[in-house]
Parts: C-alpha cells; structure tokens; sequence
C-alpha cells in the first residue's frame, strides 16, 4: 500500500473514531442522566411544559380534537406530547424518497440503530399527502412541490409542535435550486428569501385583500450551519446568499425551455444578471412560504439547497442522474453534521459522569417503526 494511500486511510479512520467518541460519550450522559433520575425519583420539574411557539391561531385550544387532515393525525387519537414531544429538529424536502432516505441517514449519525427486520413507518400515511418519518428527536417530512403545498405541511407541523408542547423547535427545509452565477453543486445556505420582484415578503390572499408576511430567516441558524461545512475536506463549496422564490419553474423562474415563453433571452440574461447583481445565489419555489410561517410562529428556520445547474449557463438540467444524486446528499451531509453538533458538543451535562450500568446504543430506539417486509429483511 502507498503512503498516500495509507495516510488517506488513517486520516479516515481517525476521522470515524472521533465522531464513534463523541456519540458514546452523548449516550453515556445521557444515561447517566437517567440514572441519577431514577435515583431521585424521577423528579420532574415543577413547572408543566408549554409549547414556545407564539403568534398562533388563540382558537387552537378550543379544538376537541383538532384534525391535522393532510398528515392523518388527530389530537383524539394520537397523544401528541408523548409522541412528538421530544422533537427538537423538523427537516423537510420536496419528494417522500429523499426524506426517508434523510430520515435513514440522520438516524446513522446521530447513532440511533432500529432492528435489521424493522423499517422506519410513515406516521402520515393515513393523510396519503406527506411522507413523516420520526427517528428520535428529529421529524423527517416530504413537503410536495411549490409554496401552496409546504405551506399546507406547515401550517398541521407547526400545529402538531403546539399540541405536542415543543420546546425551541428548530424547522430546515432541504433541497435542490438553480444556482446564479455559482458552480453546479454549491451547496447554498439561504439568508433571505424574496419574490420575483425581490421583495422579502411572502404574499397571500385574505378575504380578497393582498397580506404580506416578512419572509426572515435566522441569520444565526445560517452561520450555524454553514460552520458545519469543512472546506479541506467537502469536495464542494458552501455559501450563504438571497434566494428567489418562484411560484412555478418555467415562467416565474425566465426559463426558456417552457410550453410558453413572451421574453426572449435578452430578457431572461438582463432578469438574471440583475439577480446576481443583488447577491441572489438560487432559485427555488418554497422559501418564501417556509421563512414566512416559521418567523411568524417564532421558529429558528433555515433552507439548504444545492444548485443543481448555473441558470446564467442555460436552463434544462443535463447533468447524469448518478451526479444529481450525490450532490442532492450535499445539504444532508451539512444538517445532519449541524444536528450531531446540538445534540453532542451542546450538552450541559457533565462530561465526567457516566453510567453505573452499560446499555447497548441506542437501546431506546430510533423512532416509529413496523415490520419490514420479508424480502426486505436482510
């Protein structure tokens, strides 16, 4: 074996063993925790927990039972505090697969382990609208295409987090965008999210009446996070900058290539190289909704996409699916690395108290789960 070859293998190896300790070492505290509950009675805190959130609808409380219609839950049948009430990170994309493939992944990270003959079960499954996936205190959710649509998810997650009694929740929505002016497979962490006529605002309408709600995302959420990215090491660039929402991905984003087209490109490079003239780095269709209910609910929210194209370059996404597919994992690699950080570098507990008793990780299990089917139980 080569130097080179044997330094890249130690370097790896010393890399896993580091990310191995700091996971035993978070279960340790954890259990620990535990113990010295156990060993005062299980003591809770004198004061009931209440949800964070703020600025909700005031007749939330008289709903008996409020039916969250598009996840297929209702606050009659499902205990919400009990089974949600640990939820601290809300992570949601465009496409059920993407999400279940995160939830699987972030499950690996933060070293949570399910049965092999087990799988993760869609709690919202009954809805047949959204894909939720629960491992742990991270909710994983399919948000479907286009501001109407996450803004539906939104609406029944926030009220779920509400009835669960969340404390501090933190919601991230991952995805894909065109990038302007940056190289395919940036990953772009966004600092503003504006409409096409660069307004920060996110506009609706009320009883026929146009209402804008400002569309703010936390700019400590995005330094957080892009503090996540190692740039010795990712093999791609991160970057914070504006992001444009579009309501739909021909027309409103000045593509070329759609059924109808009443600019020419003339019109599109002048749209474009203005965008980039005010330091907006994507385009996208969901930022504006997702910046505005989560600012309004009083919930840290933060968007992570890859530009799967540079649009001052064209339009039609001719990159192999093989390419796409491994840049789409991009922003998961950074949320995952930001939800490891909170969960085990941010812990007060002390260090140097372990665990009168040894229990295998991840003991408690992972999330929601059922079965697996036969041929998938390998």
């Amino acid at each position: 074996m080569s130097k080179s070859n044997c330094s890249d293998c130690t370097c790896r190896l010393a890399n896993e063993v580091g990310q191995l300790k700091a996971i035993v070492n978070a279960q340790s505290r954890t259990l620990a925790k535990l113990v010295r509950q156990m060993k005062e009675g299980c003591k809770k805190d004198e004061e009931a927990k209440e949800s964070t959130l703020c600025g909700l609808n005031p007749c939330l409380k008289c709903l008996q039972p409020d039916i969250l219609y598009h996840l297929g839950l209702n606050t009659e049948t499902t205990d919400f505090p009990k089974v949600f009430g640990d939820v601290r990170f809300v992570c949601m994309g465009g496409t059920p697969g993407r999400m279940e493939n995160f939830a699987y992944y972030v499950m690996q990270e933060i070293g949570l382990k399910i049965n092999a003959a087990t799988k993760l079960r869609n709690i919202s499954e009954a809805g047949q609208r959204f894909s939720l996936f629960k491992v742990g205190p991270v909710l994983c959710a399919s948000h479907g295409m286009g501001c109407p649509s996450i803004s539906i998810l939104l609406h029944e997650l926030i009220k779920m987090m509400y009835h669960a009694k969340c404390k501090d929740p933190v919601f991230i929505r991952i995805g894909t965008s065109g990038g302007i002016g940056v190289e395919p497979g940036t990953v772009i962490i966004s600092s503003e999210a504006i409409d096409g006529r660069l307004n920060p605002a996110h506009e609706i309408l009320v009883h026929g009446a146009s209402v804008q709600h400002a569309s703010q995302l936390d700019e400590s959420l995005a330094d957080e996070i892009k503090m996540c990215h190692d740039p010795c090491k990712d093999s791609y660039e991160a970057v914070i900058g504006r992001t444009l929402c579009a309501h739909d991905f021909y027309e409103g984003q000045s593509r070329l290539d759609g059924a109808f087209c009443e600019y020419t490109p003339e019109m599109k490079k002048t749209y474009l190289e203005t965008l980039q003239s005010q330091q907006v780095k994507n385009i996208e269709m969901e930022s504006l909704a997702f910046a505005a209910l989560t600012s309004r609910a009083n919930i840290r929210g933060a968007v992570v996409c890859v530009a799967i194209l540079n649009r001052l370059n064209g339009d039609q996404i001719k990159t192999p699916h093989d390419v796409l597919s491994k840049w789409e994992k991009r922003p998961q690699e950074l949320v995952a690395r930001y939800i490891r950080k909170v969960l085990y570098h941010n812990d007060d507990d002390d260090e140097s108290e372990q665990p009168e008793d040894e229990a295998e990780a991840g003991a408690g299990g992972a999330g929601d789960t059922q079965k697996a089917p036969a041929e998938e139980a390998e």
